[in-house]
């Protein structure tokens, strides 16, 4: 998102009767982003929810045409960036002698919430979200993979906008995406955020290790909270067959 935009979104909250602030940082820099986050605790406190959805398309060619660094430099970005900010913010608000602020956090909401990621990071971050659900349960620490589904804003704008050749690769991977927000196969952005916002208000907590996506019902998922945790369903890795 551009500085001017967060300018606007911080402005319009504060003046709404919240509370905002905004930092910037290339989250592939590990030293930058620590800053930044730095910066917002200073001025708004803990951290209680975070969540990784920063991210680019990376190149679209076929892998023997894809550039290496342009191939390296998305995953220094989807997959370093959320690795980042996630032990950034476990190590420094779940560090120890926290213990009376996450017992007077958990009657109310998480200490710390790795909630969201975008669907591409979701393959190389799977088996490292189940283990990071496990490793922080008794901290009150919730952790999901949600798929937003296609949108017609952030990385997507690129296609919407885009003049590439329609027989080239990036011109067939954009008209598909055009195509499929045209026809109605894409995801509403304001369904999305209200999913993501139950999640900040711990409404889906049981559901912590599983993946879910724009177009579940968080309601309906409760109501099946016994089987869904009996039969195992949902885990962010493949089930292991039986001996």
């Amino acid at each position: 998102m551009r500085r001017w935009r967060l300018a606007r979104v911080v402005e319009e909250i504060n003046g709404a009767g919240g509370i905002a602030a905004a930092a910037t940082a290339d989250v592939s820099d590990e030293a930058a982003t620590s800053a930044a986050v730095a910066a917002l605790r200073q001025r708004v406190g803990p951290i209680s929810t975070l969540i990784n959805n920063a991210g680019i398309s990376g190149p679209v060619d076929p892998l023997w045409d894809a550039d290496p660094r342009q191939l390296w430099r998305t995953i220094e970005v989807n997959l370093g960036g959320a690795f980042a900010l996630t032990r950034g913010a476990a190590r420094d608000d779940l560090r120890p002698g926290r213990a009376n602020y996450q017992h007077h956090q958990q009657r109310r909401r998480p200490p710390l919430a790795a909630r969201v990621r975008l669907g591409g990071v979701q393959g190389g971050t799977g088996e490292a979200e189940r283990d990071l659900a496990a490793e922080t349960r008794r901290h009150g620490v919730a952790v999901f993979s949600v798929d937003p589904g296609l949108l017609p804003i952030g990385l997507d704008e690129s296609a919407l906008a885009s003049t590439a050749d329609p027989d080239t690769a990036a011109g067939r991977v954009f008209g598909w995406i055009r195509s499929q927000l045209s026809s109605g196969h894409g995801a509403d952005p304001d369904r999305a955020a209200r999913l993501i916002l139950e999640f900040t208000m711990g409404k889906g907590d049981r559901l912590s290790g599983r993946h879910l996506t724009v177009d579940d019902d968080l309601d309906t998922l409760l109501m099946q909270i016994e089987a869904i945790e009996f039969d195992d369903l949902r885990r962010l890795r493949m089930p292991r067959r039986p001996q």
